[in-house]
């Protein structure tokens, strides 16, 4: 047996004198690993080495973190979770506040903490942080509400696990015309704390704070701790009233922080779970194995149980937790409502649709676009692409977003820069026939002092109802975070105070240089038009619709039709195919996997 040890957020006893200034000098290059034993790999690692380091510091602390991108692609990082308040150019997603960190380029992100809490870094380009570009977060406080409760504090980090290369996964097995059906890759297996069979070793009669993250690309996990119940003081930098549980459910890009006392005998050690959301995925192969253990030792000696099986997952349900603060609820002053739809285009493959739209990053990042469209120009949402799902703000509003779920899948959605208010959150249906819709004019369950974070999750056919101020001035990515749904376009972009954008944000010459030297353009509206931001001529948008009457089972026999031909039956092929009138050539253009054609449609 392989054991690792529990991660310890060592930086408390040496918090009172640690510099004001944490800076970290990364270098991003492949390197090998094999955290489950099964497979050896090629994973993202920062200075020759991987799992990554955590980014640790206290409120108030400037962070910089330096990269030199060696990866041979771009790349990005994103702070998932910090509201970046005056430094959006620092939030990272790739063509909505920065163009890609170019090969062989540095790039400097640059901010103060203002916040505390747990948290996490990714890469934002493409589906690149599954290959492992991705690691904790942790901001101190010494004024934490339930400081004297606990006497160690540690993190635990839970993920899904690939031995296929993200972007290979994408480009041949997800987003094609031969998977109609936009089945996601299946997981080859789980990790904690980026290894296997996690012995944690504690002591007796001792509180241990756990900062739990989800640093997966897909599925949510079950976390249960065996023999051992817990309170939950936060969710995603939020201090909340001390609730007792016994497990959780923790989608991708969640945090939990939990307090856990352990036993006054050492003579017995305990399993602790994690476990795949089963109803997240369409088979399940007989090679995974979506119980992942780890063990509370209380003797490293001693007997390692197997775990015990269970009847059902009882977890506690986030949308009753109680700020410590109790906000109550916020008046809307704005509603923005998406309906969300997996459907197919004309290319055949599968896409993800807030309201008909399906993402497409402009051809100039949002944010450059605000601050080089004339002052009038930049309030109007149209400027900014046609295939972005792009909603303007004013200073102060509150803003409502309503999202319907007209798809049978769970959806993580995370909004960047704010946490956001959870209003009401719908049950699931498991009928398709049975889709529930918010009505305004009938609104379900309420609670006075809503539950705040940063992600939260969409049940199946359901619908949820979010509030945020909009008092963070900024370009604001909102996107649900099962890393492959964002690549099939489930995302929309929230331009919030274009006005106070402007005074604001200074874009540092790294920066600039990133989209030079990318060969990426820097001002202009969503089509890089300089001249006149309201013409969209040759903005990047979404492949064709699919002929009257196709549908993804039509899509799977045609497929079928097309292996058929190579028998000798070619005009078949050839028959079924002509109707899709999108390329696949055209749909690595529109994802940005290609270089556009120029003007003589010769590619680049």
């Amino acid at each position: 047996m392989r054991f690792a040890p529990f991660i310890a957020g060592a930086f408390t006893a040496a918090s009172a004198v640690l510099a004001k200034t944490v800076q970290y000098d990364w270098t991003l290059s492949w390197v090998n690993a094999n955290p489950d034993e099964l497979y050896d790999r090629s994973v993202v690692g920062v200075n020759g080495a991987w799992p990554l380091p955590a980014i640790q510091g206290k409120v108030g602390d400037r962070v910089i973190v330096n990269i030199t991108n060696n990866l041979g692609q771009p790349t990005s990082i994103h702070f998932h979770g910090l509201y970046q308040n005056g430094t959006n150019e620092m939030d990272g997603p790739v063509m909505v506040t920065q163009c890609p960190v170019p090969d062989g380029s540095n790039f400097i992100y640059n901010f103060t903490l203002d916040q505390v809490g747990s948290y996490w870094y990714h890469s934002h380009w493409k589906a690149q942080y599954v290959n492992g570009l991705r690691g904790p977060l942790l901001i101190y406080d010494d004024d934490e509400p339930f400081k004297d409760e606990y006497d160690e504090d540690i993190y635990l980090t839970m993920s899904d696990w690939y031995h296929d290369e993200a972007n290979w996964l994408v480009k041949n097995e997800f987003l094609t015309l031969k998977n109609p059906t936009g089945a996601e890759p299946i997981p080859d297996a789980g990790l904690l704390n980026d290894t296997q069979n996690l012995q944690w070793v504690v002591k007796p009669d001792t509180t241990y704070k756990i900062r739990i993250i989800n640093i997966g690309g897909f599925v949510s996990q079950y976390i249960w701790f065996e023999g051992h119940d817990f309170e939950i003081v936060e969710v995603d930098g939020i201090y909340v009233e001390n609730q007792k549980a016994s497990m959780l459910y923790v989608t991708v890009a969640q945090r939990y922080t939990i307090l856990l006392k352990t036993k006054s005998s050492t003579s017995e050690n305990f399993p602790f779970m994690v476990s795949f959301d089963l109803n997240m995925l369409d088979n399940l192969p007989d090679t995974l194995n979506y119980n992942t253990t780890g063990w509370i030792t209380y003797d490293t000696e001693g007997d390692f149980p197997d775990a015990a099986i269970i009847d059902e997952f009882d977890f506690y349900d986030d949308f009753y937790l109680v700020p410590v603060d109790k906000e109550e609820t916020w008046e809307a002053d704005t509603t923005v409502t998406a309906t969300v739809v997996m459907d197919n285009l004309g290319d055949g493959a599968n896409y993800a649709f807030f309201n008909n739209i399906t993402y497409v990053a402009p051809k100039v990042p949002t944010l450059l676009s605000v601050l080089s469209a004339p002052e009038n120009d930049s309030v109007n949402a149209y400027i900014y692409g046609s295939n972005t799902n792009a909603h303007v703000f004013e200073y102060g509003e509150v803003v409502e977003i309503v999202i319907n779920n007209g798809d049978t899948g769970t959806h993580p959605f995370h909004l960047h820069g704010h946490a956001f208010q959870v209003i009401e959150r719908s049950n699931a249906s498991d009928s398709d026939d049975d889709f529930i819709v918010y009505d305004a004019s009938n609104p379900g369950i309420r609670n006075e002092y809503p539950m705040r974070r940063d992600t939260l999750y969409l049940r199946p056919n359901g619908y949820f109802v979010i509030r945020f101020k909009a008092d963070n001035p900024g370009v604001w990515f909102f996107h649900c975070h099962i890393e492959w749904h964002l690549e099939q376009g489930l995302a929309m972009v929230l331009v919030e105070a274009p006005l106070q954008i402007r005074e604001r944000i200074t874009i540092p010459d790294d920066h600039w240089e990133a989209c030079k030297v990318g060969g990426y353009s820097y001002e202009g509206n969503a089509a890089a038009n300089t001249q006149n931001y309201f013409d969209l001529t040759g903005e990047k948008v979404q492949p064709n619709a699919l002929p009257a009457g196709f549908t993804a089972r039509g899509i799977v026999a045609l497929v079928f039709s097309c292996v058929s031909a190579f028998l000798g039956m070619g005009f078949l092929t050839w028959y079924g195919l002509s109707e899709l009138k999108t390329t696949q050539h055209e749909v690595a253009q529109i994802m940005g996997e290609i270089p556009l054609d120029d003007e003589s449609g010769e590619s680049k």
